[in-house]
């Protein structure tokens, strides 16, 4: 994160302060207790999932940051926030222009650490998620305390109820459709070096657990880490189990995967000669959260039953 020109920025960081009014909403927060007012106008998000839980309840964000692999928020995410301002990136805000979006409250990631907190909590309430990624149901936490410091806990949780919905919709038919012995599921994101296996305990694993598969990632990834390493040639065999689902950050997912088959090694695993492999959208299933990207990723799953009944 930018924390260039200090003295440049104090100014207008105390400016802010010196109007914040008393708040209505309080939250726990990582980093203690946090009271928003309850007539948030402008809201800056520097997590991908938050974006995604204030996109699913038509709640308007006014700056946000780029997605990984490109200069803008993610694609299924555009049409629902017009006029988005661009703070930065998950890994480097932009602190001058999330001051110009003068915002009520900042929505940021569990990553974000308290030396970045304590910059941009000058700036408005800055709500930071407890949980890290492999807590169980994190995102649905996260949405959920997202939802409450903005006043629309209720319309989060109708968005988290219809995924369930639809979730247990596709469990009935994974148990119909794949044998019990023929669910084991590999979430990779695929690299121009090679795959690296993303945690079972991510975003998209914990939907695929949900759906009646069961999400791998093969002990290959050390402790509190989202993803492995690259994994080489000869280790990439790990990969192959009962269904594979393919991430690439580019549009052409299929090209990828074409261009995947051309290795050898790759081209022999039974879960590619026997066509179980499905490309997907990088962006959604190995960098965001939210019920918008669950939605999404239920849409994958269902299109890989649709293709194998």
């Amino acid at each position: 994160m930018s924390i260039m020109r200090p003295l440049v920025l104090c100014s207008a960081i105390l400016g802010l302060s010196a109007n914040t009014a008393f708040a209505d909403v309080t939250v726990d927060t990582k980093y203690g207790s946090v009271t928003v007012k309850d007539n948030v106008k402008s809201i800056v998000t520097l997590h991908e999932g938050a974006l995604d839980v204030m996109s699913s309840i038509d709640v308007s964000v006014a700056g946000s940051v780029a997605t990984r692999g490109s200069d803008t928020v993610s694609d299924y995410l555009a049409d629902k926030q017009p006029g988005i301002q661009i703070v930065g990136t998950a890994r480097e805000t932009n602190l001058e222009a999330v001051i110009k979006e003068r915002p009520d409250v900042i929505l940021a990631s569990n990553a974000l650490s308290k030396e970045q907190y304590d910059i941009l909590s000058k700036i408005a309430p800055t709500i930071v998620p407890e949980w890290s990624f492999s807590t169980p149901d994190a995102w649905r936490n996260e949405a959920r305390l997202f939802g409450k410091a903005v006043g629309h806990s209720a319309d989060v949780e109708r968005a988290l109820n219809a995924v369930d919905k639809r979730a247990t919709t596709l469990k009935k038919r994974v148990e119909q459709q794949v044998p019990a012995d023929q669910r084991q599921v590999f979430v990779t994101r695929w690299m121009p070096q090679g795959p690296m296996i993303m945690s079972k305990d991510l975003f998209a694993g914990s939907l695929l657990k949900l759906t009646g598969f069961e999400p791998q990632d093969g002990d290959l990834l050390k402790e509190g880490r989202p993803h492995s390493s690259i994994l080489s040639l000869e280790n990439i065999a790990v990969i192959d189990q009962d269904w594979l689902f393919m991430a690439t950050l580019n549009q052409d997912g299929k090209k990828a995967y074409d261009a995947a088959k051309q290795s050898a090694a790759f081209s022999r695993l039974n879960v590619v000669q026997q066509d179980r492999v499905q490309t997907v959208d990088g962006q959604v299933w190995s960098s965001t959260s939210g019920p918008l990207a669950a939605q999404v990723v239920l849409d994958d799953i269902e299109q890989l039953l649709d293709s194998h009944q």
